[in-house]
């Protein structure tokens, strides 16, 4: 067979060396569809940079048919929305006389998949749209179904299934289909900004304090806590949510034009990063340089000067804010003999150890929730990626990488198409910080077993969210040229 390189599409993920025009250089103007043109003789040599750019597809043509322009599921969106809120912030903990609705969550769950089930059939006749992150997302819950019988205890295969994966799962797919207009997703932006502002004045507020809920101060490894239990409790889980928020934060302010959101946009996103550092989370940190690095290089190729300033106040403000001991905390990254508490050592072998696991038992692993009976004094995986791989085999868990990867290049390919259109409008932002957001997440999960938890499924469900409202606007520009394009003889 013909090799074809276009059909492998790898170009979201590994661009070529001159994807974009250098600095000074004219912009192109290309359209999303084909137009006739007339052919021009030009002295550019066939298969050049140039040629390879307009032979390549555009995102309307890769996205066409995924999306459907029709208006609905208000509803949903009013019962997704009030159940992210209670997920986040746990007023039954907040609240002492909504002590007694601890299940809140979950009957707020049932009723939002109820009334999706209904408006989805009767709005698109079918149980959901299907771009490749649901396909995926699918593989990994029927990977984990597969483990249960195979689990070293079912029962607890079973349990965790039940209690977290199936929950996120059929969240999300609620979210891909009921967030479908720019309002809709502003707000969850909104409501995520909102805990994670909570979050973040309450973490510097304990420090200065001096409360600290986790470790011992006999051994030095006091840190502080999640004013919020369930997802944020854990300093590093916190530190994980934080790094994939605070780009978000930071493009909403690239975007307004107002000089007083600005301000106050800037201001959350230095508040969260202040917060990340006060957790002493060593994957935080990771996940924070990562997530920082691709919106300077993104973000610099309209102003390198800019973001060059923006760059150095950062790392002004990183060296002000870090406490004394920080510094200490990031060296054991590097020399785990440097950490006394043992927990980079005990996390190294812990990794080593799921590795094993995973190719020891690369069809169905040792079932869901299980790898503590394989490990260390009863300890998880600390890695998202050896979770699913060990815990479900690893098809389930290059299907987990392809369900971060594929957004990526989606949100990549919105990008490309406006900085050559020379356009700053808000999707042009939008897609830089979640790509900033996926990455720093990808980095930090190295260091966290999250991979069932909800940060990741929000986090896609964003990106599908965007570039489904980006397609059906694109579509509409598009539509009179279609209409009025003259046909071929």
């Amino acid at each position: 067979m013909r090799y074809n390189p276009e059909a492998l599409d790898y170009e979201g993920v590994f661009p070529p060396r001159r994807s974009y025009p250098r600095e000074g250089e004219p912009v192109e103007q290309r359209t999303l569809f084909n137009q006739p043109e007339v052919e021009i003789a030009s002295n550019r040599a066939p298969g050049s940079l140039s040629d390879e750019a307009e032979a390549r597809p555009s995102f309307v043509s890769l996205e066409a048919g995924k999306w459907q322009p029709r208006k609905g599921h208000s509803l949903t969106f009013a019962c997704l929305f009030v159940f992210s809120m209670v997920l986040y912030f746990r007023p039954y903990e907040l609240i002492p006389a909504l002590s007694s609705f601890k299940t809140m969550t979950f009957y707020i769950g049932i009723v939002t998949l109820l009334v999706y089930g209904v408006s989805q059939v009767a709005l698109e006749g079918n149980l959901t749209a299907r771009p490749r992150e649901v396909n995926m997302v699918l593989l990994v819950g029927l990977g984990a179904v597969l483990s249960i019988p195979f689990a070293i205890d079912p029962t607890e295969a079973w349990g965790a299934f039940t209690d977290l994966l199936i929950k996120t799962i059929l969240i999300f797919i609620v979210f891909v289909n009921a967030v479908r207009t720019e309002l809709r997703l502003k707000l969850l932006f909104w409501l995520v900004l909102a805990v994670s502002i909570y979050l973040s004045v309450n973490v510097i507020s304990d420090y200065h304090a001096g409360v600290f809920k986790i470790g011992m101060e006999e051994t030095n490894t006091q840190r502080v806590a999640g004013a919020i239990k369930g997802l944020f409790d854990n300093s590093n889980d916190l530190a994980l949510h934080l790094v994939t928020v605070i780009p978000i934060a930071f493009v909403l302010a690239l975007e307004k034009r107002g000089l007083i959101r600005k301000v106050v946009y800037l201001g959350i996103t230095l508040l969260m990063i202040s917060a990340v550092i006060i957790t002493f989370s060593r994957g935080g940190f990771l996940g924070l340089i990562a997530m920082a690095l691709v919106l300077v290089r993104k973000l610099g190729r309209r102003n390198r000067t800019a973001a060059l300033a923006t760059l150095v106040f950062g790392v002004i403000f990183f060296l002000a804010v870090a406490p004394a001991t920080y510094s200490g905390r990031l060296a054991t990254i590097f020399d785990s003999a440097a950490d006394i508490t043992g927990s980079a050592s005990q996390r190294t072998q812990v990794l080593k150890r799921s590795i094993l696991v995973a190719l020891r038992y690369p069809l169905f692993g040792v079932g869901i929730g299980n790898f503590h009976h394989k490990s260390f004094q009863e300890l998880g995986t600390h890695n998202a990626y050896t979770q699913v791989a060990a815990e479900t085999g690893i098809a389930a868990m290059i299907a987990y990488i392809i369900f971060l990867v594929h957004p990526l290049r989606r949100l990549r390919l919105i990008e490309r198409e406006l900085f050559e259109r020379n356009e700053n409008s808000r999707f042009y932002y939008l897609a830089i910080g979640l790509q900033a957001s996926l990455v720093g997440y990808m980095v930090a999960s190295f260091f966290a077993a999250v991979a069932y938890q909800w940060y990741i499924y929000y986090l896609v469900g964003y990106a599908i969210a965007l570039r489904r409202i980006y397609y059906l606007e694109e579509s509409q520009k598009i539509a009179p040229a279609i209409a009025v394009r003259p046909t071929s003889a």
